[in-house]
């Protein structure tokens, strides 16, 4: 009688895991991680269907069902936080996004080796600050008495509270995100630069084709799996605008406009003690992040016949 697959599978999983078992160990804290910190919290959810009650624990406090969610619905300030996340987030997909890739194709043409890594040393540092000084260097700069005001005021302009404006925050959001994280993604593509074959511009100098021509034929097709891959990873942070940064730059005087779902879960769940409520907006950034990315993906590989989907 022949062997049964499942046992046969079991014994190949035994001997793979005997074999490679030093690998596996490497893999050991890595999965850790992710079951302490990823999949463990995911039991918190729970109080999303509950009226969460410290004294009762997520257990014992009383079910609710879909209370908070219906609540989330009806709320105006839940469809305000709505917009402004979605109009931040496509505001810097839009600004931010081609950046690195216009950023990468300069570098790339630098021939001076020294001066090159100098460059690239340079445009690195901002991803390395944190947000609070990042928020410390724009507060400077666009404050009252900040040096933007100064020039403005010895030129007779006017010399607006930039910070204070509902009208100027988005920008300021979005020109401080492209500051500090352009240049960190230049290494992505300068890395799938590094990878195009050289015979390629070699037998495009040959045919006498000039460097913008090189670069629209050559380099930026290359490019465009990298770039498919980011901006689908991207499209499932819509609704994730970053805590820090907007913890940082913003105000009461702007909450109009830039409260978004990180803060306004901060401020209403950790602050007016409404857990229950906030993880049901958690869960529901999440769950459309995730069809976001399944969507996009989707469309992708319908586009390009299966080419440059992730999977």
């Amino acid at each position: 009688m022949g062997r049964c697959p499942t046992a046969w599978s079991d014994n190949r999983l035994i001997r793979n895991v005997v074999q490679y078992r030093w690998i596996y160990l490497m893999m050991l804290p890595g999965i850790a991680y992710f079951l302490v910190f990823k999949y463990g919290p995911m039991y918190g959810l729970l109080i999303a269907f509950k009226d969460f009650q410290f004294t009762k624990g997520i257990l014992g406090s009383p079910s609710v069902g879909f209370k908070h969610f219906l609540t989330m619905f009806h709320s105006s300030s839940f469809f305000n936080i709505l917009r402004n996340t979605v109009l931040i987030q496509v505001y810097k997909l839009a600004f931010t996004f081609f950046a690195p890739v216009i950023l990468s194709l300069m570098l790339n043409e630098v021939r001076h080796t020294r001066f090159k890594k100098v460059l690239q040393t340079i445009v690195y540092l901002p991803h390395f600050l944190s947000w609070v000084i990042v928020g410390g260097i724009f507060l400077t700069l666009l404050g009252p008495r900040g040096d933007l005001n100064a020039a403005l005021a010895l030129l007779g302009l006017p010399t607006p509270n930039w910070m204070m404006e509902p009208r100027y925050f988005r920008s300021i959001v979005v020109l401080s995100s492209l500051w500090k994280e352009a240049g960190w993604g230049t290494i992505i593509y300068l890395a799938a630069m590094s990878a195009i074959d050289p015979s390629l511009y070699e037998a495009a100098t040959v045919d006498g084709t000039r460097k913008l021509q090189s670069i629209r034929y050559i380099t930026l097709p290359s490019l465009v799996p990298v770039m498919i891959m980011l901006f689908i990873l991207q499209i499932g942070h819509l609704l994730e605008a970053g805590f820090e940064q907007i913890f940082v730059l913003y105000n009461p005087m702007v909450y109009e406009v830039g409260d978004v779902f990180s803060t306004y879960i901060y401020r209403i769940g950790l602050q007016g003690m409404q857990f229950s409520y906030t993880t049901a907006i958690g869960i529901f950034e999440s769950l459309i992040g995730f069809l976001l990315v399944l969507g996009s993906n989707r469309l992708t590989n319908r586009l390009s016949n299966g080419e440059f989907g992730l999977w």
